[in-house]
């Protein structure tokens, strides 16, 4: 732990910070309402006026989270409000004990089920709002916030980083990266042939023919509460289905996991904010997928497949499909893959890259707590990419041995 050691020293030797605890790094949340409590029509209100979307931030979707996601239960509420009582700014938190495991007084952005965590902000008056939200993150007694997975070029950030300046707090950096988005205000066969050129189009044309063998190839869209309620139990077990059950991920293998989705992708489609996209084969569904819209974006949550028909490739020929739709709706201006930066089926794809990362917040200049966590953040990231490489030389030796047994 010296890296930690040293930056405390280097921001001043504060040795308070050091004597920091579980409860008393936690402590802080107190001040915080929960986010269940917030009155769920001042969040609908921000939401709709948001000046960057965030499908996962949504009242309906994060409080499915809050009541029964594996791990991702009770959060809490940052919150602002201007002078007319009326809600500005939120981002659900946890303690970075919770988050990291390390006791110290910062908050850290909810994880919510989604690969994104920016921060809904008023598009009024974005700069207020992302003041005030500096503040009562700051006047309760938190020395910074960590914004794990957020739009790194966005109004939103752009907006935290205006408010810093002012006060000569300078953000650092942890992530940053680039992941697959679709630009859907363009023409969706153009840009399938601008992306995958016509030999592999034609590859997927030959496969998609072959598919139709099987029963008639149907692509649908499922959007009001009832028929997104039949879809989401077909995504489900198409999700389990496959290799995400063998590694125990599939949502339908937990109940708190499967409760949620089922409750907050109907609620959402009441809203118009859910569809559930399916790709079939006569009678029998062979991909399907969960999209969440909010403003002019929206955000691919997840895929199941059935592996049964691997070698038609079902994934891209949804993906496909799904291009056509988002692309062809006048309301959708971008769709964020929300996968993992090198996600080999999408990026292909979807060309476009939206920036992503994880960024520290400080909320006072010049404050050891701040260098702290970063320190033990970076710490924490060269020990997990160790434990990761070592997990795959583990991994590539034993799949060596079956293949050469002596």
């Amino acid at each position: 732990m010296a890296e930690i050691g040293n930056a405390a020293h280097a921001g001043g030797g504060n040795r308070e910070v050091l004597r920091a605890q579980h409860g008393g790094a936690a402590a802080a949340l107190g001040a915080y309402p929960a986010l269940r409590d917030l009155p769920a029509g001042d969040w609908l209100a921000l939401a709709a006026h948001a000046v960057e979307p965030n499908g996962y931030f949504l009242p309906d979707w994060q409080s499915a989270v809050d009541v029964s996601a594996r791990g991702r239960r009770h959060v809490f509420a940052l919150a602002a409000r201007n002078e007319a009582r009326d809600l500005t700014a939120l981002l659900p938190v946890v303690s970075a004990w919770r988050a990291f495991k390390i006791p110290l007084p910062v908050l850290v952005s909810a994880d919510p089920y989604g690969d994104l965590g920016t921060p809904l902000l008023d598009g009024r008056a974005p700069l207020d709002a992302a003041r005030a939200m500096i503040v009562q993150a700051r006047t309760a007694g938190a020395h910074a916030i960590v914004l794990r997975d957020v739009t790194l070029q966005g109004p939103a950030i752009d907006a935290i980083m205006a408010a810093l300046r002012e006060t000569g707090a300078v953000p650092h950096v942890l992530r940053a990266e680039q992941r697959a988005c679709l630009d859907a205000t363009a023409d969706g066969e153009q840009l399938l042939r601008d992306a995958l050129g016509s030999k592999k189009l034609k590859e997927l044309r030959r496969q998609h023919n072959r598919l139709a063998e099987h029963g008639p190839v149907v692509f649908t869209v499922a959007k009001t509460p009832e028929d997104v309620a039949r879809a989401i139990e077909i995504f489900l077990a198409l999700e389990a289905s496959g290799w995400k059950a063998s590694r125990g991920t599939a949502l339908v293998q937990h109940q708190g996991d499967a409760a949620f989705i089922r409750r907050a992708t109907v609620a959402l489609a009441a809203r118009r904010q859910c569809e559930v996209v399916t790709l079939s084969a006569g009678e029998t569904p062979i991909a399907a997928g969960i999209v969440l819209r909010h403003l002019d974006r929206a955000f691919w949550f997840k895929l199941g497949v059935d592996e049964r028909f691997a070698k038609f490739s079902p994934g891209v020929q949804l993906t496909l499909e799904l291009t056509r739709h988002l692309c062809a709706d006048p309301e959708i201006a971008l769709a964020d893959s929300t996968a993992a930066p090198g996600q080999p089926m999408i990026e292909p794809i979807w060309r476009s890259r939206l920036p992503i990362g994880d960024l520290v917040i400080p909320l006072r200049r010049y404050d050891p707590v701040v260098a702290l966590t970063i320190g033990a953040l970076r710490l924490r990231a060269q020990i997990r990419t160790r434990v990761r490489q070592l997990f795959r030389l583990l991994h590539s030796s034993l799949r060596a041995k079956r293949s050469n047994p002596v």
